[in-house]
């Protein structure tokens, strides 16, 4: 009889290596030598019957124990030997893998999986996330058929056991020393079969439907917000939750509105003399008018703020600004009267139209000095 190596030495750990190094060890000679990995290659397939069988009584702390004390005789009679018996990897696999690869599992038997989720992206108006709004949309989604109740198996039935795989849904099968489990393909790894499908879904437990969902706009809400709408997604399969539905908000521009943040940004055109000497006078609000105070001096460009009626703070019981930018208007076609009207003005400034370095009416104007006038 060819006398067997030492265990530790085939698994290349020291004699006092705890639990885990044991797996990591055993895992790469598992993932270098799987006959899957080297079809046809003794040697691949002996080293990894060894390393298998080196694992499987190392990491047994009471198998390890005698094989401590008394080495391989130690262990006669106790099921080291693997041409006495078929070893199930899927165990050994499970324990070593199952970090990795979600486990190695006996049977699925129609294993709940959750809905998926879905995403709305919807458009509102800027009138929307200043007042609020009650919408209705529309979504199309996976329901469960509410024929079936989403078991899939016709009315007055249910789904049976997999008779090829006894509800495990998975099937074993013997390859010399050691024993590889593989999906049923009768059931598809659910475990059971549906041997009368219900005939709105087809068998499937779920149909496709447009639901109509209502979403409340709250005030303040700006592109890219996000509703998170819990168990609206999609349904799941076999017991599972459904999905969320996941409404991400766009608004759209404004004509005669600029947001920022939490202020509404306008403009508005004043004659130049109400620029010059102050005044009142009416801006459009999203709500329609407001009084507007123009104080004496203004010059172009100005921004002048009306306070609290931009946009809402998201929930909050205050708003931002409304900002109004300000536009001088310059009268133009002049009568000869209106002219020297402006001329004595000037004068009276001291300072004259002609003003090779910019006079009263390029002030006036708000020209640099390289402009020219029109």
């Amino acid at each position: 009889m060819t006398q067997k190596r030492d265990y530790y030495e085939i698994l290349n750990v020291n004699h006092d290596a705890d639990e885990d190094e044991i797996k990591k060890a055993y895992r790469k000679l598992a993932i270098q030598f799987h006959p899957d990995k080297n079809p046809g290659d003794k040697v691949a397939e002996d080293k990894f019957k060894e390393a298998t069988e080196a694992y499987e009584v190392l990491q047994d702390s009471e198998k390890r124990n005698r094989y401590d004390r008394f080495g391989h005789t130690g262990l006669d009679g106790s099921g080291s030997d693997f041409g006495d018996f078929g070893v199930n990897l899927d165990d050994i696999f499970g324990d070593v893998f199952g970090d990795l690869f979600g486990g190695f599992s006996g049977g699925t038997q129609r294993t709940p999986k959750r809905g998926r989720s879905l995403q709305y992206n919807l458009d509102v108006t800027l009138e929307d996330v200043i007042h609020g709004k009650e919408v209705t949309i529309q979504v199309p989604r996976v329901e469960s058929c509410p024929t079936c109740e989403g078991n899939g198996a016709k009315k007055g039935t249910s789904p049976v056991r997999c008779p090829q795989c006894h509800g495990r849904g998975q099937i074993s099968q013997s390859q010399g020393f050691f024993t590889m489990s593989r999906t049923c393909p009768r059931c598809r790894g659910e475990g059971a079969i549906i041997t009368e499908p219900c005939q709105p879904c087809g068998g499937r437990g779920v149909v496709r439907n447009t639901r109509d969902i209502p979403l409340n706009i709250d005030k303040g809400v700006d592109t890219g917000f996000k509703y998170q709408l819990r168990g609206e997604g999609e349904a799941g399969v076999n017991g599972a939750p459904p999905g969320d539905l996941f409404v991400v908000i766009n608004v759209e521009p404004h004509e005669r509105f600029q947001r920022d943040r939490n202020d509404l940004i306008t403009s508005a055109k004043i004659p130049f003399v109400q620029a010059t000497l102050g005044g009142n006078i009416e801006v459009d609000s999203i709500d329609g008018k407001e009084e507007l105070h123009i104080p004496p001096g203004t010059q172009y460009g100005a921004q002048l703020r009306i306070p609290n009626k931009g946009v809402p703070h998201y929930r909050r019981s205050y708003s931002g600004d409304l900002v109004v930018r300000l536009e001088i208007e310059t009268p133009v076609h002049l009568n000869a009267e209106q002219r020297r009207t402006l001329e004595e003005f000037a004068k009276l400034r001291g300072e004259s139209h002609q003003n090779e370095h910019g006079g009263f009416w390029d002030k006036l104007l708000g020209r640099h000095e390289d402009e020219e006038p029109e």
